[in-house]
C-alpha cells in the first residue's frame, strides 16, 4: 500500500500538518510522530496545538457559531449531507488509512467509514425533526411549548480504537443541532483526524461557510483538560478509559458544565442450554477478537451453562486454532496489531495476573515476533477459565483475552453479568423466549445495550449507543441522543389582556 499517496488524496499532504481549524494550520508545539503498528513505519507528524492558537481557535468557533446557530437546521443538515457524499467518495482511502495507522483489519476501517456516512443520513433527516412540544396552561389564553436550542461550542475528545467514527456521531448531530465542534483526536492516530478534518473543510469552502464550525486541536492529556475546564464549551463529549471519563467529568461539573461520558466495557455474553452454539460461536470469537480486543464492546467473558461449557470451550479452541494474525490491510488475516508495544505490555501483564489469582489457560496468549511482527504489537488471541470475581476479570483489559465462566442458573448468570464496575453491552444466547426476556427485563441485564442471539460488539447507529456505572451514562449516535446537543427553553405566551398568575395566586395593584 502506497501510503503517502492515500494521505494526499485525503489532503495531509504536509509531512507536519500541526492543528488546524478548517484549513487554517497552526503548528508552533511540540512533535507527535504516528507510527503504524501494523509494520512500525513513520507514517507521518503533527504538532500539538499551544495554549495562544488554542485560544484563538475558541475565538474562531465563536465567531462561526453567531452565524451557523441562525441558519435554519435542514440547511444545516444539507451541509452534512454534503460531507457524507464526500465521505463516500473518500471511503477507501479513508478506511485504508484507519487500518494502518490504527491497526484494525480493513473491513473495519472501511466499515468505520460508512458508520461516519449512516450518521450523516440520519443528521439529514433529524435537521427536520428537532420537535419540541405543546402543552396545555392551567391559565386561560395562555399556551406553553417548549423549544430547543443550539447550545454552542462543543468539545470531543475521542480515543484511538475508533480514530474517525466516534468524532462523527457527535459532530453530525452537534452540527444539525446549530453547535460548533472542537476536537481533540487521539494523539495515537492524529492523521486520522487532519484527514477527517480536511473533508470537511472543502464541504465548508464550497459552501462559503466560516471554518470555525469545525475544529481540530492536537496535543495529549494537557489539550483535554483544556477543554474540559473551559467556561465556553457548555458541553464537553469524551470516549476513553473510566481514568480519563472520571477527571473529565469532575472538571466540566466543577464549573457546572454538561458532559457525555462513554468509558471503559467490561461485555458479557450468557450461553445458556438453549442457546444455538453456531451462531453464538461467530458471535463470541468477533466480539473477542475483533479490532484485536480493543473496542469498548468486545466481549471479555462468556458466561457459559454447565451443560454446554465443555461443548462450547472445544469449539472455542477449534476456531481459535483458524486465526491469521498478522498485516490488517490483508484481508485474509482476522486479527491485526495491538495500537503500540505500551499496550502489549499491559496485555502480558494481564496474562501474569490471571495465572497469579488462579487462572487456567485454555488457548495461550504471548507476544508475537519475527517475520511480519517486527513493529512488536502482534499478540495472540487467548482464552482463559476463571472465576468472575477475580480482580483482573474485573478490569477492563483492551486486548484480546477471553474469559471463560461457568454457570448453573440464568439467575446467578446475571447476577454475573452485573457484578462488574462497567455496564456498556452485554447479550445472551438463546432460543428460549422466557429467558431472553427475562434478560431484557428490569431484573436483567443493568448494561445500555442488551442483545439477544447477537453479540456483545457492533452497534446500529439507529439506536442510542453508550452505558451505565463506570461506562458513564452517555448517550451518541441515534435515538434522541441529540438532545444532549441542546439546550431546552419552556416558553409561555400570554394573548390576553390579564396577567393571571400561576397556581391561582392572587397579587392586585
Amino acid at each position: 500500500m502506497d501510503i503517502q499517496s492515500i494521505l494526499k488524496e485525503l489532503g495531509v499532504v504536509a509531512v507536519n500538518p500541526g492543528s488546524s481549524s478548517g484549513q487554517k494550520h497552526f503548528g508552533q508545539g511540540e512533535v507527535i510522530e504516528s507510527f503504524s503498528p501494523v509494520d512500525g513505519k513513520l507514517i507521518g507528524k503533527v504538532t500539538t496545538t499551544t495554549k495562544e492558537e488554542y485560544e484563538e481557535l475558541i475565538n474562531t468557533a465563536q465567531t462561526a457559531f453567531k452565524s451557523w446557530r441562525m441558519m435554519p437546521a435542514p440547511q444545516r443538515g444539507e451541509i452534512v449531507r454534503q460531507f457524507g457524499n464526500k465521505l463516500r467518495e473518500k471511503k477507501d482511502a479513508l478506511g485504508k488509512l484507519v487500518s494502518y495507522e490504527m491497526g484494525k483489519s480493513l473491513q473495519e476501517g472501511w466499515g468505520e467509514v460508512q458508520e461516519m456516512i449512516d450518521i450523516c443520513d440520519f443528521a439529514v433527516g433529524l435537521s427536520r425533526q428537532l420537535y419540541g412540544l405543546t402543552m396545555h396552561s392551567e391559565r386561560p389564553m395562555h399556551r406553553m411549548y417548549e423549544q430547543w436550542h443550539p447550545m454552542g461550542i462543543v468539545g470531543i475528545i475521542s480515543a484511538f480504537n475508533f480514530p474517525v467514527a466516534v468524532w462523527s456521531w457527535n459532530t453530525a448531530l452537534a452540527w444539525v443541532c446549530g453547535d460548533v465542534c472542537i476536537w481533540k483526536p487521539s494523539e495515537k492516530a492524529p492523521l486520522c483526524g487532519v484527514a477527517c478534518q480536511n473533508i470537511f473543510a472543502e464541504v465548508l469552502k464550497e459552501n462559503d461557510l466560516p471554518e470555525g464550525i469545525s475544529c481540530l486541536v492536537n496535543g495529549n492529556y494537557e489539550v483535554g483538560e483544556w477543554l474540559s475546564n473551559d467556561r465556553r464549551i457548555p458541553l464537553v463529549s469524551a470516549t476513553g478509559s473510566t481514568r480519563m471519563g472520571t477527571k473529565v467529568g469532575e472538571a466540566v461539573a466543577r464549573r457546572l458544565g454538561k458532559s457525555l461520558l462513554e468509558l471503559g466495557g467490561n461485555n458479557a455474553i450468557i450461553i445458556t442450554e438453549n442457546a444455538d452454539l453456531d451462531s453464538t460461536l461467530v458471535g463470541a470469537v468477533f466480539g473477542a477478537v475483533g479490532t484485536a480486543g480493543q473496542r469498548c464492546t468486545s466481549t471479555r467473558r462468556l458466561i457459559i451453562h454447565e451443560s454446554k461449557y465443555e461443548e462450547v470451550k472445544e469449539k472455542l479452541k477449534k476456531a481459535y486454532g483458524q486465526l491469521r494474525i498478522g498485516d490488517p490491510l490483508d484481508t485474509q488475516n482476522h486479527v491485526g496489531p495491538l495500537i503500540d508495544t505500551q499496550a502489549v505490555e499491559m496485555y502480558e501483564n494481564a496474562l501474569d495476573q490471571i495465572a497469579k489469582e488462579g487462572g487456567t489457560m485454555v488457548v495461550e496468549g504471548g507476544r508475537l515476533d519475527g517475520k511480519g511482527y517486527e513493529s512488536g504489537c502482534y499478540v495472540k488471541p487467548c482464552i482463559a477459565e476463571v472465576q468472575n470475581d477475580y480482580e483482573i476479570v474485573c478490569t477492563e483489559t483492551f486486548a484480546p483475552i477471553l474469559y471463560l465462566i461457568k454457570y448453573r442458573g440464568l439467575e446467578e448468570a446475571i447476577d454475573m453479568q452485573n457484578a462488574v464496575p462497567q455496564g456498556l453491552s452485554s447479550a445472551i444466547m438463546t432460543t428460549n423466549l422466557r429467558e431472553a426476556e427475562r434478560f431484557l427485563s428490569a431484573a436483567g441485564s443493568d448494561c445500555g445495550i442488551a442483545n439477544v442471539n447477537i453479540g456483545t460488539s457492533g452497534a446500529e447507529i439507529g439506536g442510542a449507543f453508550g452505558g451505565e456505572k463506570e461506562t458513564g451514562g452517555g448517550r451518541e449516535s441515534g435515538s434522541d441522543a441529540w438532545k444532549a446537543y441542546m439546550r431546552r427553553q419552556t416558553n409561555t405566551i400570554n394573548y390576553s389582556t390579564e396577567l393571571p398568575l400561576a397556581q391561582g395566586i392572587k397579587f392586585d395593584l
